[in-house]
């Protein structure tokens, strides 16, 4: 399940997204990993059925035992993904190093005692770090999340050979063009079929291997990634002849490398129960789109500049299995459902039953789901919405079944609804329990880029978090239809959509008046929602009497006393957070897409060429270390150096909770 847990004291500490590891078993960020063989498509295809069926009946025996357990503490965690890099000197090439394997090995052999713990991910040239304990809700875990996510990056850097680097760009420029990897690897391979990109790419496990072929398998057809160009003044629009889905002006690409070989920035929270999980899936699903825009990261694909700022739309298509029929494209035949996103997507619905804030009219799309599974779940005992949650994600086939792992007790395991659920990637994730253990319900919220710098990552985990702490100290209410939260996160795709866009947004988020009455449910609904800005979210609104979320943040510091110190570098990074919905700041897609327009070699042409991607990372590289300052996207908020621990007093036993 992605976790393990541990007691420390007579507190239970939880790291999400850390391993746990049953008979053989390692669960990490894209699944399971397991011993035994992998099944091909058309072996998985004869018994998916069998794998759903008995995939819900552990989640129903999960849900039975864990849905009224209560008082779980609260405790969080970050995952960062890196991309390990080689550079030709001498060249002035910068290459995807295929060495993180070798990294990673030595890694597991260190174990934990570190104070990180460590992931293989899709890419051979990609490791996955997160903290090797969860952080907790005291001022000093919050103090201590800049430190840990240095501390990780050092440990990474101390494996490295000469010439390499490992960054936390969310995608590599040059994926795609030319001899982009070291060693060299060739395309045309036999499992992704791809004219740009190496099977070599993939880590070595089965796994990843044989959900990159039952995705093709299963689809009938290669993955189509088509992202808009971005048209300067010399730029030739791209056309693709011989290549019927690719589309005119378009950056084509056929792989899943180029989704799951980027990086991004998760943090996942553990809730005191079901109904607060329920609670915060819901309000994070909504700020979602936000989110994505402030965290913009990944403007270039396959060595040229694009028309989006973002990667979230490229995973999805990278990952998209579903048939002609599913598409809509051919009558029902084989399949069962139409399905309208990629299993890499939006929520379709919301989950809460609090009915002093949610409407079911708020779930305005059309919610596709298995009928006889939702009745099944409906008979044992759940409510309406969360069995359509679940019924929702079990219209997916299983993709990666191991031979060895079929027939296991449903009162023990729960490695067929993980299959399913663990293959839905959707921009939050609702988590029950693992099978007999303390850890209680999460929720993951997925849809941020990775940052260039520690600080940043760190800035941004925590805003997150801290959303879950005014969204239960203010009580607020960020419901809009969902279909208004899947229309916003197209638009956070767009250049510069931080300042260029305007999102659907509640106006009205708290139940009560100024003056602590209640709000009537005529008012609640005035105006429910209407256009803002990023700025008027993050910062305020005059014009539609909207605090702004980092307003609530500096009021709920203020109930919490928290002290002059912490209270500084908690600054600091809600001033990053404002100062990039203000514009005052650039976005990471904003700085390196100026920093290639203003590079001597650009032609104006949208190419990045090796010599540019070279520059690129080296600078990417150095601004972290603290060796080049990149004031537009940094102003003077980022030290290097400095240690936030050393501003809390000992005697500090401040809660965030």
């Amino acid at each position: 399940y992605e976790i393990s847990a541990c007691l420390v004291g007579s507190e239970m500490c939880i790291r999400d997204r850390y391993q746990r590891r049953v008979r053989g078993t390692t669960y990490v960020g894209m699944g399971f990993l397991t011993e035994g063989n992998t099944l091909s498509w058309p072996e998985a295809k004869k018994i998916a059925d069998y794998i759903k069926e008995h995939g819900i009946i552990q989640f129903l025996k999960l849900y039975s035992k864990c849905k009224d357990r209560t008082n779980d503490h609260f405790l969080w965690g970050d995952e960062i993904e890196y991309h390990v890099l080689f550079f030709d000197e001498e060249k002035k090439e910068v290459k995807l190093n295929l060495r993180a394997v070798e990294i990673m090995n030595v890694l597991e052999k260190e174990g934990e005692e570190s104070g990180a713990s460590w992931k293989p991910e899709y890419g051979r040239f990609m490791i996955e770090g997160t903290p090797g304990k969860p952080f907790g809700c005291k001022i000093k875990c919050f103090m201590s999340v800049e430190n840990n996510m240095r501390h990780r990056r050092k440990i990474l850097e101390g494996f490295l050979e000469i010439n390499e680097a490992v960054v936390t760009l969310t995608n590599f420029p040059l994926l795609g063009v030319g001899q982009f990897t070291y060693p060299v690897s060739y395309p045309y391979g036999p499992v992704a079929e791809s004219i740009y990109t190496s099977d070599d790419l993939l880590h070595p496990h089965p796994r990843f291997s044989t959900l990159t072929r039952n995705i093709r398998h299963r689809k009938g057809s290669k993955v189509t990634i088509n992202v808009p160009q971005f048209m300067d003044v010399n730029t030739s629009i791209l056309k693709y002849p011989d290549i019927p889905n690719a589309k005119e002006g378009h950056i084509y690409m056929d792989s899943m490398a180029f989704g799951m070989g980027q990086c991004c920035l998760q943090t996942t929270l553990q809730c005191c129960n079901l109904d607060q999980a329920r609670y915060f899936y819901d309000q994070y699903h909504v700020l979602c789109p936000i989110m994505l825009a402030l965290t913009a990261g990944s403007p270039i694909y396959r060595g040229y500049l694009s028309g989006w700022d973002v990667r979230w739309n490229i995973i999805s298509a990278s990952v998209d299995d579903r048939t002609p029929e599913e598409l809509g494209k051919e009558p029902l035949k084989d399949d069962k459902f139409v399905i309208n996103k990629s299993r890499y997507a939006s929520i379709d619905c919301y989950i809460s039953t609090d009915t002093t804030k949610f409407k079911p009219s708020y779930n305005d799309i059309d919610l596709v789901y298995d009928r006889s599974i939702y009745q099944n779940l409906i008979e044992n005992g759940l409510d309406d919405l969360l069995a359509k949650h679940v019924a929702h994600l079990f219209i997916r086939d299983p993709l990666v079944i191991y031979d060895k792992r079929i027939k296991i007790d449903d009162a023990v395991y729960t490695d067929h609804f993980e299959n399913i659920q663990s293959t839905n990637w959707q921009t939050v994730r609702f988590k029950p329990p693992p099978a007999s253990s303390p850890i209680g319900w999460r929720v993951e919220f997925r849809v941020m880029e990775c940052q260039i710098t520690d600080f940043e990552n760190a800035a941004f985990a925590i805003f997150v978090v801290l959303l879950s702490r005014i969204m239960l100290a203010f009580d607020l209410n960020f419901y809009i239809p969902i279909s208004k939260v899947d229309e916003n996160l197209e638009k956070a795709h767009s250049y510069d959509a931080v300042l260029n866009q305007k999102f659907f947004f509640r106006k009205n988020i708290f139940k009560e008046n100024p003056d602590g009455t209640q709000k009537s449910p005529e008012e609640m609904q005035k105006d429910e929602f209407v256009y803002m800005t990023v700025n008027d979210i993050i910062n305020g609104s005059q014009e539609h009497g909207f605090p702004g979320l980092v307003k609530l943040m500096h009021l709920y510091f203020d109930q919490r006393n928290v002290r002059s110190g912490p209270r500084k570098v908690l600054n600091a990074y809600l001033q990053l957070v404002s100062q990039r919905a203000s514009g005052k700041l650039f976005t990471n897609a904003k700085w390196i897409r100026n920093f290639v327009m203003n590079h001597p070699n650009y032609k104006k042409d949208s190419q990045v060429d090796q010599l540019i991607g070279y520059d690129l990372c080296k600078a990417v590289n150095a601004i972290n270390k603290g060796e080049l300052k990149a004031t537009e996207m940094l102003g003077d908020l980022y030290n290097a150096e400095f240690d936030p621990l050393n501003v809390v007093d000992e005697d500090d036993e401040t809660d965030l909770f």
